[in-house]
């Protein structure tokens, strides 16, 4: 997974505001009081966001299982100080505790197993300072029922190209999608790659219930990265929001 995609990762996803996403996350620590220290990004591919709050002032810990994706975070990381750490998510070890703890691009998404989630959880409640935050943004039902379903999605660019078939099991709640890439070599010819890649799509009461039993406290889920967010009093998020941002707390310890 994200092998020979991560060659082409950037390219297929620079309409994402990075810029407003890591603005938003920056704001939200430091209302909580959190304006620098350790900060873990988890599941941080190529870097995007970890960079820009290392040049925010944070001490960064970026966490991936793909090498791929962590040599290009490490060739953009520059002069920032950033350690980057190729581990599973499911298992992954710090040396101590951190303020905050991050997960963007639906990273999280990808852990289809409940129980491996949880244990996520439960690593990061284990790796948070006391009352320290968690900012996670997760792809919502509707982004899987409505917009990937049993579509077809291509792109093509200069240098490479992708065909992106998907198919989602809506009992399940299982998104599944084959990759194809055609990436063009020096001579002019194009190299064609197949990845597959599956994710699942996770209710916001399940999300709550699985981290009050990792010990953290949920203390809210909203539309994802906007000014003027839609709260669930007022929005049904699992249906009418495509990304979810959910912030909890570390509430104690708990043995692993």
């Amino acid at each position: 997974m994200y092998e020979t995609f991560a060659r082409v990762y950037d390219t297929f996803m620079d309409e994402v505001p990075y810029d407003d996403w890591a603005r938003y996350l920056i704001r939200t620590m430091q209302e909580s009081g959190i304006r620098d220290g350790l900060v873990l990004d988890l599941g941080c591919g190529t870097g995007q966001i970890t960079k820009r709050l290392a040049m925010a002032g944070y001490d960064m810990i970026g966490v991936d299982s793909s090498a791929d994706m962590l040599q290009i975070a490490q060739e953009r990381k520059g002069s920032c100080d950033i350690l980057y750490l190729m581990q599973d998510m499911r298992e992954f070890e710090l040396y101590g505790t951190v303020r905050c703890v991050i997960s963007t691009c639906d990273s999280l998404n990808y852990i289809t197993d409940r129980e491996d989630l949880v244990q996520v959880f439960r690593l990061v409640n284990n790796y948070l300072d006391p009352d320290g935050l968690f900012l996670f943004d997760m792809n919502s039902c509707r982004y899987y029922e409505s917009l990937c379903a049993d579509n077809t999605f291509a792109e093509s660019r200069d240098k490479c190209s992708f065909i992106w078939e998907n198919s989602y099991d809506p009992e399940a709640r299982l998104n599944e999608y084959d990759l194809t890439l055609f990436l063009r070599r020096e001579n002019g010819l194009y190299e064609r790659f197949l990845e597959t890649h599956r994710e699942r799509a996770y209710r916001v009461r399940e999300v709550e219930e699985m981290l009050t039993e990792a010990g953290l406290k949920m203390e809210g889920a909203m539309q994802a990265y906007v000014s003027d967010p839609v709260s669930p009093e007022s929005v049904d998020l699992d249906s009418r929001t495509d990304r979810i941002l959910f912030r909890a707390r570390e509430q104690g310890k708990r043995f692993l």
